[in-house]
């Protein structure tokens, strides 16, 4: 076996040694369906509470934004893992042992980056599990279609597992930037489920800020994805002459380029220097 390859196996052992990965997989799919069925029900009964005068979405937008609530609201988890999967390492000092099994530093570091986008795509795949089944059957059970067998459903689910595998990877960036476990954990909680949401929605209101918020990770990813409950709102501010959201391609370029920027900050702060 190539010293790549050693070094790939290692690191796979390290995240599959401990119980946090497919823990996290069970409270993602958890998380996934709660949400999932909770924006169904409310697409599902909207015409009857607005009446049929009020535009609603398609069959195909009710679907998709049901099934992308994996990525709109899940992405916590996969930085997480990430941000742990660093911090962990740092903190037990086990970082230096990774090192001294394989001195080209970058060799690890490319290893820990494939094995976190293997790992990122088994969660998304966990929240999808979660996801899929349960707003497929609130949707057909409140008379909509769950439009399981059309491509757009597929491409979008396909995009939902890059996406949180994407995700993985920023949170080992963070991780190694931050150091502190404890403080990882909760700066992915607080910006994610409380902060970014926040700062969204009130960027709407301007369009200067709008255009700036379209460049949030939050944003890209559901720019990337091509479906999000959360976007609705800021895609009826559009239709008033806010910013646009980006393109599907335009979310995958900047969320590549935190992805870069976390990393490469990652190596410049922690990875290139001594370790404890």
């Amino acid at each position: 076996m190539s010293r790549f390859g050693r070094t790939l196996s290692a690191e796979f052992r390290k995240v599959t040694a401990t119980k946090i990965w497919w823990i996290l997989a069970v409270v993602l799919a958890a998380y996934s369906a709660m949400m999932a069925v909770t924006f169904a029900f409310l697409f599902g009964t909207m015409s009857d509470q607005l009446g049929e005068g009020v535009p609603l979405p398609s069959g195909q937008e009710t679907a998709n934004m049901v099934y992308a609530s994996v990525a709109t609201f899940g992405y916590v988890v996969p930085l997480l893992v990430g941000s742990l999967f660093a911090t962990g390492e740092i903190r037990h000092h086990i970082l230096g042992l990774a090192f001294i099994a394989e001195p080209k530093r970058g060799i690890v570091l490319l290893s820990k980056t494939l094995v976190l986008l293997g790992v990122g795509a088994l969660l998304g795949i966990a929240g999808l599990i979660g996801a899929v089944p349960s707003g497929a059957a609130v949707i057909g059970a409140t008379g909509g279609e769950p439009m399981l067998g059309t491509t757009d459903t597929w491409s979008l689910i396909t995009r939902v597992v890059a996406v949180i595998a994407v995700w993985a990877v920023i949170g080992f960036g963070i991780g190694l930037i931050v150091r502190n476990q404890a403080f990882a954990i909760v700066l992915a909680l607080v910006f994610t489920q409380f902060l970014e949401p926040v700062l969204r929605a009130g960027a709407q209101f301007w369009d200067w800020s709008a255009n700036i918020a379209r460049f949030f990770p939050g944003a890209a990813t559901d720019a990337f994805v091509g479906s999000s409950a959360m976007s609705l709102a800021a895609g009826d501010m559009s239709a008033a002459g806010g910013a646009d959201p980006l393109s599907w391609w335009q979310g995958l370029l900047v969320l590549l380029v935190y992805v870069v920027v976390t990393i490469a900050a990652g190596w410049w702060l922690r990875w290139r220097r001594d370790v404890e």
